[in-house]
């Protein structure tokens, strides 16, 4: 196996991996009751009606990102909301680290699915 395929399988493994987090992990978790949801949210500073919404453009997103089609312009929006959980947690004094992770993540997937876009970086 060369090593673009290998890398192109790797950048599908996270992909998949990190939609399946991001509609399973933390969008259902929306959609969901669990006990303080509506304080935490409260505390964040969003009604649970608003978050159900923010929970639909979570999936809607992290679904484009599988299509090779509209890979490149997920990944821009996902980058666009994984910037807005960060300025959340940051608002109200909490680690945030772990939304500019994803960010990191999904760049790196679609690179490895997409060699050109690291041929771009390399050329500047």
């Amino acid at each position: 196996m060369d090593s673009t395929r290998r890398q192109r399988i790797l950048g599908w493994t996270l992909s998949v991996a990190l939609s399946a987090f991001l509609i399973g992990g933390s969008a259902m978790g929306k959609f969901t009751e669990w006990p303080g949801k509506a304080e935490m949210f409260g505390k964040f500073g969003f009604s649970l009606p608003l978050m159900q919404r923010i929970g639909m453009v979570e999936i809607a997103v992290a679904l484009l990102f599988l299509v090779p089609q509209t890979a490149f312009v997920a990944t821009i929006l996902l980058t666009a909301y994984l910037g807005g959980a960060t300025v959340t947690h940051l608002r109200v004094g909490e680690p945030f680290y772990f939304p500019i992770v994803l960010g990191v993540v999904a760049w790196i997937a679609f690179s490895l699915r997409r060699p050109g876009v690291l041929a771009l970086l390399r050329a500047n």
